[in-house]
């Protein structure tokens, strides 16, 4: 099934990437928004591809690196939800000028917005913008329906046509905190009044708000409505993970993504596997761990079935090396040196980061590989 392959290796599971696809789309399609799939995780076109069923449609990216790939295979409508400065926006205007791209930026704060303005003006640019509001994770964004927005939206008004307002966005990045159903359904709640209610404070002075954007695979998932928001911003859907399968948000059996890796060493003081997948092949975060302990670095699994091994799992990782406790040294002889396993990502965005492909499993085959772009 991997003869040949070198690890560590990216696997991605197609059927499993289709499946997840349908099921957010026709998610998005019963709660009446369009879908803004964020490829930050995937970076690669063939996903994106299926991400759109096939079609070209708005995308949301976090790099300009994402958005220069994308906007060279044919993609339009790009929202880059990292808050953009000056000193990127050249690098922009290029990216919209070759590819006859549209990018829409995000800011939170009236001085930003004057200083994008200026720096658009300079460049003979346009961009569309994006007013950030915080719904509650305080990571980033402006004070919901708020006077400070208003003052946002007028220092962008004074920059046109060079920057245009098109809209508010919101991320409830939170909803990660939990692992049941009914704080984050009333969390989706609170994502969406904080949008909704911008938008309306916007539009009452004056302000056209064509876009209302929301964003979280949870809150999509448990939304009971989303009146007054035109689309969402989701994208772990794809792939899904260890993280987003300790809160509940999926089944074991919709991981569309595992890493490929080879056992190097028996460690008899422990007794531990050692594997050549460590921190740059699995990445050090463990998210899920708040709600699956067990998960370390990732849960060991059968190379072909993808079935988990006992309790195996990567816990402890070196820059190369990721050490497997065993319970009795009747592994080493189950799992010889030499021998293939897959790991279950703790968190797929941060983990499929480090590698510039995926191998592609078509009915349990690795029948071709995917590039993807990396890098800011």
């Amino acid at each position: 099934m991997f003869e040949g392959l070198e690890t560590p290796r990216l696997i991605l599971d197609a059927e499993r990437l289709e499946r997840n696809a349908v099921h957010m789309r026709n998610r998005c399609a019963e709660l009446g928004v369009t879908l803004r799939p964020h490829l930050k995780t995937a970076k690669s076109i063939d996903v994106a591809r299926i991400a759109a069923d096939g079609g070209q449609g708005p995308i949301t990216v976090s790099t300009l690196a994402e958005a220069e790939y994308f906007a060279a295979a044919g993609w339009r409508n790009i929202l880059y939800t990292t808050a953009i400065v000056p000193a990127k926006l050249a690098r922009a205007d290029r990216i919209q000028r070759a590819h006859g791209a549209r990018l829409l930026f995000v800011v939170d704060d009236r001085d930003a917005a004057t200083a994008i303005g200026k720096a658009a003006v300079s460049l003979g640019a346009r961009f569309g913008v994006l007013i950030e509001v915080d719904c509650g994770e305080h990571r980033s964004g402006v004070e919901p329906a708020s006077e400070a927005l208003v003052a946002i939206a007028d220092a962008i008004h004074a920059c046109a046509p060079h920057l245009e307002l098109t809209g508010v966005m919101t991320h409830a990045g939170h909803s990660y905190a939990f692992d049941e159903p009914a704080p984050i359904r009333a969390l989706a709640e609170v994502e969406r009044q904080a949008a909704v209610a911008s938008a309306e404070l916007l539009r009452a002075r004056g302000y056209p708000c064509p876009i209302v954007s929301v964003g979280s695979t949870p809150t999509t998932l448990f939304a009971e409505h989303l009146s007054g928001v035109t689309e969402v911003r989701a994208g772990i859907y794809l792939f899904w993970d260890l993280s987003q399968l300790s809160r509940g948000m999926c089944a074991e059996d919709d991981i569309a993504v595992s890493v490929l890796a080879t056992v190097i060493g028996h460690q008899h003081s422990g007794p531990s596997l050692i594997l050549d997948a460590g921190a740059l092949a699995l990445s050090k975060d463990i998210g899920a761990n708040r709600f699956m302990p067990e998960a370390g670095y990732g849960l060991v699994c059968d190379p072909v079935t993808l079935e988990r091994l006992g309790s195996l799992a990567v816990t402890t990782v070196h820059q190369e090396h990721g050490a497997v406790p065993v319970p009795d040294e009747s592994w080493f002889a189950r799992l010889p040196i030499g021998s293939m396993v897959r790991i279950l990502p703790n968190h797929a965005c941060l983990t499929c980061a480090a590698y510039a492909s995926y191998n592609v499993l078509h009915a349990g085959k690795a029948t071709e590989e995917w590039p993807r772009i990396g890098g800011w």
